[in-house]
């Protein structure tokens, strides 16, 4: 970053001009076709701003000897397109280093931990995951607790849960997913150096500014890898249609699988998608997104739907509604405003990994697509749905 301005020790001015040229570099990341429209470039400085978020707790509270979980992704933080039901959280770590993981497992569907390296907040590149750990693997008491090392080597003497370290891990990322807002209890947990006895201290000058001079470097890497995901959809033909998505090498878990596409849709017409639900699964899930890849706001409309939430028909296909008005059916997707943006669904652990078929039709034509036991929704019932479900999100423990 530029060094100009006062040397005493306070380099927020060279903070500043290091952030200074994102607004350029978004502005020639953003899709040409939407560079003239202020309500996307207003947006397009939402998504720098959520980079900015996640980069902060690192450089406030990160370090690798006295490692701390963070918030990675979730509504603050909406980039790289977290999933409504999945709180994200990371946590840097020193390779080689011995750490013990303790809580409570808690109720939700999922919690997995993944072992990654390097890290591409730094390093702006993506990377196959180095290993998870599914928390249901793991020994838990009568009360839910469990205790895990996970180190280079088994400590001697310890007989509990323990997991090989991977030399090249240098941060730890849990995923927390749940489908039963509100309900299921969340879990709780911490983490501690084996071979780090000291207090942390008073971190050094050096220590606090190389913190700081990280942010640019990772508000870029956040804010700017995705904005033209949805325009690469579209300019490969997938409008209103879907393929498959393939993050394996992109730090998705193991045993999950994607679909995606772009919609495009008028404000009379309606997205309906069917697909039969496989016979086992331990999840499954379909949200939408903005046109610069930005998980639509989960929290305030009804823009996801998981398999606690949704109904399936009597005839075991799961049907959803994507459209911007309310068509009257429990299964309604809200595009909330958003013309146009993407799909996106995953099975995590199902027998079957089938695409569901997508058709456009006018939105007063809908039912006509529909079977005659679909479940109804009133304006009165979705007005206290929407309200519960604001609630519920908000039960969901970000930090």
């Amino acid at each position: 970053m530029p060094s100009d301005g006062p040397s005493d020790g306070l380099e927020w001015e060279r903070l500043i001009d290091g952030l200074r040229p994102l607004g350029d570099a978004m502005r020639a990341r953003v899709p040409e076709r939407l560079r003239g429209d202020p309500q996307v470039m207003a947006e397009s400085m939402r998504l720098l701003l959520s980079g900015l978020t996640r980069a902060i707790p690192d450089a406030l509270v990160g370090d690798r000897r006295h490692p701390l979980f963070v918030p990675e992704l979730n509504i603050a933080q909406n980039i790289f397109q977290p999933n409504a039901d999945t709180i994200y959280k990371g946590c840097l770590i020193e390779r080689g280093g011995s750490y013990v993981i303790k809580g409570d497992r808690g109720t939700v569907r999922m919690v997995i931990l993944a072992q990654m390296g390097p890290d591409t907040l730094r390093t702006g590149k993506h990377h196959p995951l180095l290993g998870q750990i599914d928390f249901d693997s793991l020994t838990l008491d009568a009360q839910g607790h469990f205790e895990l090392v996970i180190s280079p080597e088994r400590p001697a003497g310890y007989a509990g849960d323990w997991r090989a370290l991977d030399p090249l891990c240098e941060k730890f990322m849990v995923r927390v997913v749940g489908c039963d807002w509100g309900v299921e209890r969340e879990p709780r947990f911490g983490i501690a150096r084996l071979d780090v006895d000291n207090a942390k201290g008073r971190p050094s000058a050096d220590a606090l500014h190389h913190g700081f001079g990280e942010i640019p470097g990772i508000v870029a890497v956040c804010a700017l890898a995705f904005p033209t995901h949805v325009e690469e959809l579209r300019a490969q033909g997938h409008i209103n249609a879907l393929k498959i998505f393939d993050v394996s090498q992109m730090s998705g878990l193991s045993g999950q699988f994607y679909y995606e596409g772009a919609y495009d849709l008028a404000d009379d017409e309606a997205l309906i998608s069917e697909v039969k639900v496989p016979a086992r699964y331990r999840y499954w899930s379909i949200i939408l997104t903005n046109e610069l890849y930005e998980t639509t706001d989960w929290y305030n409309n009804q823009a996801s739907l998981n398999d606690r939430q949704a109904v399936v028909d009597s005839d075991g296909v799961f049907r959803t509604v994507i459209s911007a008005r309310d068509p009257g059916v429990h299964n309604w997707l809200d595009t909330a405003g958003y013309p146009s943006g993407a799909i996106q669904g995953r099975w995590f652990e199902a027998s079957e990994k089938p695409m569901p078929s997508i058709k456009r039709v006018k939105l007063a034509d809908v039912s006509q697509h529909l079977p005659v036991d679909t479940q109804r929704v009133t304006p009165q019932q979705r007005a206290i749905a929407l309200r519960n479900r604001r609630l519920a999100a908000q039960m969901r423990i970000i930090w």
